[in-house]
């Protein structure tokens, strides 16, 4: 199944997609874009672009697994999502997802502008490998 995962962002949105394998997921492009309603659009466009069969949307719970402003506004937009889709969207927890992807662009020794026109990607991939890997560990995948 292709899966396409976000990590929505005020003013940077990172998107990752697999293929039907569903082995690797891959960095696909960051949407910079401040306007909700816009960056909504993008991210549609972009699933139907990649055939997407599933969108998974960073769902970013506060450490001690309560729901904060910046996941209910991540909520919002995969509802919103939904309506513009022709394919299930379903919220993955994301903690740590941003941490995570910069120690992977401190191992390669990516810095600057490079780094922040990256590192949104860098979290969606990560979390669409998160996807994965429980797909993989429950029998859901479709290998």
């Amino acid at each position: 199944m292709i899966i396409m995962s976000v990590d929505f962002g005020d003013a940077r949105t990172g998107i990752a997609v697999c293929g039907k394998s569903e082995m690797i997921a891959s960095p696909v492009c960051v949407i910079s874009e401040k306007d909700f309603d816009k960056c909504i659009e993008k991210t549609a466009a972009l699933a139907k672009e990649q055939r997407a069969q599933e969108v998974i949307v960073g769902y970013p719970k506060n450490m001690n697994g309560t729901i904060g402003e910046r996941a209910e506004k991540c909520n919002l937009f995969a509802e919103e999502l939904k309506k513009l889709v022709d394919c299930p969207v379903k919220l993955w927890d994301e903690r740590c997802t941003t941490v995570s992807a910069h120690n992977v662009l401190n191992v390669t020794n990516t810095r600057g502008k490079k780094r922040k026109a990256v590192v949104d990607a860098v979290a969606a991939v990560i979390i669409l490998e998160s996807y994965l890997d429980f797909r993989r560990n429950t029998g859901e995948s479709a290998t």
